[in-house]
Parts: C-alpha cells; sequence; structure tokens
C-alpha cells in the first residue's frame, strides 16, 4: 500500500479502499467455498447414498471448502497490491 506524505500515515480514501477490498475477499470467498461444499457435498445430504460414499462426499467438502475460501482471500488481496513505486518518482521514459 502507498503512504502518504502525511508522516507515514494512509488517507482515509485508502484506508476506506482497503476495507472495502477486505469485505469483498471475505464476502466472495464464503460464496466460493459454500458453493463448492453444496456442490460436492450437497448430494450426501440430499440423497440416500451408501453410507461410505456419503461420508466421503461430506469429508471432501469439507476439506475443499476452506482451501478454496482462503485461496480466494488470498488471491483477491494479492490483486489490491498496488505495483511498486518507479524508483525515479516523475521520470516517464526509463531512459531518462
Amino acid at each position: 500500500m502507498s503512504m502518504t506524505t502525511h508522516g507515514g500515515r494512509r488517507s482515509q480514501a485508502e484506508r476506506d479502499a482497503i476495507t472495502v477490498e477486505i469485505g469483498y475477499a471475505l464476502f466472495s470467498a464464503a460464496f466460493a467455498a459454500a458453493v463448492v461444499f453444496g456442490a460436492v457435498a450437497g448430494p450426501a445430504l440430499l440423497f440416500d447414498l451408501p453410507d461410505t460414499l456419503s461420508r466421503v462426499l461430506l469429508r471432501t467438502g469439507a476439506v475443499l471448502a476452506p482451501v478454496l475460501f482462503a485461496a480466494r482471500v488470498i488471491s483477491v488481496l494479492m490483486r489490491f497490491r498496488r505495483p511498486p513505486q518507479p524508483s525515479h518518482p516523475g521520470r516517464t521514459n526509463p531512459d531518462s
């Protein structure tokens, strides 16, 4: 995140943008995890399947959902990071 000239503090707009991005990351990750859990474990909850298959589907869904949640949160927050500042502020041409 970029720092402002006010003693290294972030501006209110930057803090608001970070808050919104964190909220988006958490919401979209929870939604994606719920969809995957429902798709994998749903048949075990809706249909009368053999016990072994039911347990495998439920456990697979229970493992995949948190893994997907974490991966989604990390990918959204990493994408939000800004590219590093140029080493020579004000210069637009790398040869200048």
